[in-house]
């Protein structure tokens, strides 16, 4: 695999109302993006409050966007997120095993 160019961190805020069991339902509806950032395929690493995906930065672009309408599809009337986006097309991005690893021995 060659090394990726750019990496996202994402946490989606999905606004639902008039539901019985509302934090359950965000809860639903963030498991459903987390399932989707799973299942593309690139290295991943969830955390308590943001997912972050690394790979080349076109598909993270269309990652970010297919996030929002997952939400909405889900049934959230709106989405609040937070991204930030680290994009080095030259030398790539440190990869999320290398930030991390150290501190989960």
């Amino acid at each position: 695999m060659e090394q990726p160019q750019a990496s996202l961190a994402i946490q989606v805020l999905p606004k639902v109302s008039n539901q019985r069991f509302e934090g359950d339902e965000v809860i639903r509806i963030v498991d459903a993006v987390i399932a989707y950032l799973k299942g593309t395929g690139l290295n991943t690493f969830v955390g308590p409050f943001e997912t972050t995906v690394e790979g080349d930065f076109d598909r993270i672009m269309d990652i970010a966007k297919e996030c929002q309408l997952i939400c909405i599809r889900e049934g959230a009337e709106s989405v609040s997120t937070y991204m930030k986006v680290f994009f080095n097309p030259n030398a790539g991005v440190w990869s999320i095993d290398k930030k991390v690893t150290k501190h989960h021995a």
